[in-house]
């Protein structure tokens, strides 16, 4: 998956009237908390209309065209836009568009910082955040349900009906991956595998071996920093798995993973990319836990994790190097185990694309 470039990128025409109308969504996490993000992003257009959102440079192809989405802000806080000057710059640059209401997902005092700065009268956050003193509505964040209902809270939304997790996938997009498929004679409905995730604890050590134990086409996807990983599991399975780890943009892996007949992935942002191209998953959980909000929507498919071990969750988002220094969580966890679930979910999905619609 390629990763994008900083800058402003409109999707709408810019706002220029003194009167404040527009709506702003702060949401600096990582790519899959933007994906989670979606169902939010859509409440809000229903209420207010289209919304400018802040993403980080790496995340804003994933909301670009969105039609919940007027404009995609690029807040390089790592790059150009580090520090406080950083800051500063951003928050003028938002003060310029003379925002109504900001929503703050990202319980962060850099977000909380940027609605500040822009001078947005109305600041919607959680009431735990430690910036939680800054916003003018404070909404409680519930510690269980999914992370989709606990965003869609902001908006007012506790009863109602989820909007789903969604992507506005282009035609270039479907045809990057329509492309990549054919070059290597690969046709839908394939195995799909991303073996990545920032934190080291939440890979699970096995992707090579599942590899040769599946049967059928595998297609490894995952960004150029995967591309080694990806390269090894392919290479368990000569003439029948393929990397893209690298080869294809964000939006272009999330078209090949429609495309796929199920996708099995650690803890990750894969995992929402599916989910929101409905494509069935098995999800692996060493170190983190479905129950934290962050598990795979949906009836289509599973979750799987070493039940026994009383050290999970270790963390939110797991660490680099487990803390007891044994990786049980995830070293314990059998191929045999995870395939049959693949096999499982895999033939749900071919019976149910067979089953006549009435």
């Amino acid at each position: 998956m390629r990763r994008g470039g900083g800058g402003v990128v409109p999707s709408g025409a810019r706002d220029d009237t003194p009167a404040r109308s527009a709506t702003l969504v702060v949401q600096t996490a990582f790519l899959g908390d933007v994906v989670l993000t979606t169902p939010l992003l859509t409440a809000l257009a229903e209420k207010h209309g289209p919304v400018d959102v802040v993403v980080t440079p790496t995340a804003a192809p994933l909301l670009e065209g969105h039609p919940a989405v007027r404009a995609v802000v690029r807040y390089d806080k790592k790059g150009r836009d580090a520090g406080l000057t950083g800051v500063r710059r951003m928050g003028a640059t938002l003060r310029d568009r003379r925002y109504a209401r900001a929503y703050l997902p990202h319980r962060s005092w850099r977000s909380a910082a940027l609605a500040l700065l822009a001078r947005v009268p109305e600041r919607v956050g959680f009431a735990d955040s430690p910036a939680a003193i800054t916003y003018t509505t404070r909404v409680t964040r519930t510690p269980t349900g999914h992370e989709v209902e606990r965003l869609l809270a902001l908006a007012g939304r506790r009863t109602r009906g989820a909007p789903p997790v969604s992507l506005a996938l282009r035609a270039e997009d479907e045809a990057a991956a329509d492309r990549w498929l054919a070059l290597h004679g690969i046709s839908p409905g394939f195995t799909a595998i991303a073996p990545g995730a920032t934190w080291g604890t939440k890979r699970w050590p096995y992707y090579p071996v599942l590899a040769t134990a599946l049967e059928g086409p595998v297609v490894v996807i995952g960004g150029s920093d995967d591309a080694a990983l990806a390269a090894e599991i392919a290479a368990a399975a000569p003439g029948r798995a393929w990397s893209a780890a690298g080869a294809l943009s964000l939006r272009e892996s999330a078209a090949l993973l429609a495309r796929a007949r199920v996708l099995v992935t650690n803890d990750s942002a894969p995992l929402h990319l599916a989910t929101a191209v409905s494509t069935p998953l098995v999800a692996l959980f060493g170190p983190t836990v479905p129950e934290q909000g962050f598990g795979p929507r949906g009836t289509r498919s599973l979750a799987l994790g070493h039940a026994g071990l009383a050290c999970r969750p270790c963390s939110a988002h797991g660490p680099q190097v487990c803390p007891l220094g044994h990786h049980r969580c995830m070293r314990e966890l059998p191929v045999e185990t995870v395939a049959e679930a693949t096999v499982m979910v895999a033939g749900a999905e071919e019976r149910r694309a067979l089953r006549p619609r009435h």
